[in-house]
């Protein structure tokens, strides 16, 4: 999932380079806003697991490193299992409006690209997001243990 975070990423990077090039010669590239726009939200969707597995996310510790071993504990599992929740929940919109989005025939403006697949591919991200929240809770109480 990372490496096609990376190449969306890259991908958006080298179309926004092109068409400003293309725009030089007044031929720019249709549909950049709208490519670079699908891109982004892959790149994020696609990078947040790999993140969250490799502990990547900023930490605001400097109140929680002062409160009592079990409380640190409680808190850290509480604070995973809403996580899993509200990812679970964005989960099951992004399917739900993928499948709105296929039986509609909803599209790009320019280029009439279909937009239930990036939903779904979203919500897919969100789900193996639950797992790496999941399992990152098991293995932390394994570690502690």
């Amino acid at each position: 999932m990372y490496v096609i975070a990376g190449c969306a990423l890259a991908g958006s990077m080298f179309l926004t380079v092109a068409d400003v090039i293309l725009r030089t010669f007044k031929r720019p590239i249709m549909g950049t806003y709208e490519l670079v726009g699908l891109l982004g939200a892959i790149t994020i969707a696609f990078a947040i697991p790999q993140t969250t597995r490799v502990r990547g996310h900023v930490l605001m510790d400097f109140v929680t490193s002062r409160l009592p071993r079990v409380a640190g504990k409680v808190l850290y599992a509480l604070t995973r299992l809403l996580a899993i929740a509200i990812f679970w929940i964005m989960a099951s919109n992004l399917w739900s409006l993928g499948k709105d989005f296929k039986k509609v025939g909803e599209v790009t403006l320019t280029l009439q690209l279909p937009l239930y697949p990036i939903a779904w591919s979203l919500a897919a991200c969100c789900l193996v997001e639950c797992l790496v929240l999941l399992w990152d809770m098991v293995e932390r109480k394994g570690a502690q243990e």
